[in-house]
């Protein structure tokens, strides 16, 4: 579903400021994979997202989506088979719309638009239903401004939003880092349920070392622009912080130094 051939990018090339973002990066996921990725500050995790959503051009090296070369393809023509949730739960929605509006917006992605009415009996019935999997009672608040909505409902509608037309690769980057404990959990817990009731192939990115390994079918490390560690299967699931940290510092040479993902 997804492939990365030796993908490059360097930010400010030839200047003092001159950074080796992604270093050849390679990757290759198979549809219904959840990858998630862990790494320090600078690591290039979320700039490999942002390279797969077309934010910008790699230096060099090739992307393919579901067998088709997106590499030069604009970002708001990937958007059609990407779905993107990201760490400040105020992006993705329309702050201004009722929450119905913002599911209608997302069911007609990639869609002409018409001079119909924005949203029938049966199009606020269906988002009824969809909304009652999440398990927040919004279902009840269809025209309740998105605004409104505290930051983890905000997320979870994202998420929601996000998967409504099943995407054929999902990008989640940092999508709990600005929720409270017990909300980051909920919304992984629907996180997994969408991922997992509509088999898509997922990608998420995480400051938290115990969700990278808790979460997921396989994990990947960055360091310093590189994929260090890969693992899957079996392998991961017997994961736990300190062999990981261990298999860290055998393949980067160094102590992992980021705090925050230790103590989540």
């Amino acid at each position: 579903m997804l492939e990365l051939r030796h993908i490059t990018k360097t930010f400010n090339a030839g200047t003092v400021n001159e950074k080796v973002a992604l270093n050849d990066i390679c990757l290759k996921l198979e549809e219904g994979d959840f990858v998630t990725i862990i790494g320090g500050n600078g690591a290039g995790k979320s700039t490999m997202l942002n390279a797969i959503a077309g934010a910008w051009l790699p230096d060099c090296g090739s992307i393919i989506v579901d067998g088709v070369d997106v590499t030069d393809m604009p970002e708001y023509k990937r958007a059609k088979f990407l779905g993107s949730v990201f760490q400040d739960p105020r992006m993705g929605t329309a702050t201004d719309m009722w929450l119905e509006e913002n599911l209608a917006i997302a069911k007609r992605r990639g869609e002409r638009r018409t001079l119909r009415w924005a949203i029938t009996r049966k199009e606020r019935e269906e988002y009824q239903e969809l909304l009652k999997q999440l398990d927040l009672g919004l279902e009840h608040r269809l025209t309740t401004k998105m605004g409104l909505l505290s930051g983890g409902q905000r997320q979870a509608v994202t998420l929601l939003m996000a998967t409504m037309r099943k995407p054929k690769l999902l990008l989640l980057d940092e999508h709990t880092a600005a929720l409270d404990p017990k909300t980051a959990a909920k919304v992984l817990e629907i996180t997994d349920k969408l991922i997992t009731e509509n088999n898509l192939t997922a990608l998420m990115v995480t400051h938290n070392m115990k969700d990278a390994i808790a979460h997921g079918n396989r994990l990947i490390m960055m360091n310093a622009g590189k994929i260090i560690i890969d693992v899957s299967g079996e392998e991961k699931k017997k994961l736990t912080v300190e062999t990981l940290l261990d298999a860290f510092s055998k393949a980067s040479g160094a102590e992992f130094a980021s705090d925050r993902a230790l103590l989540g």
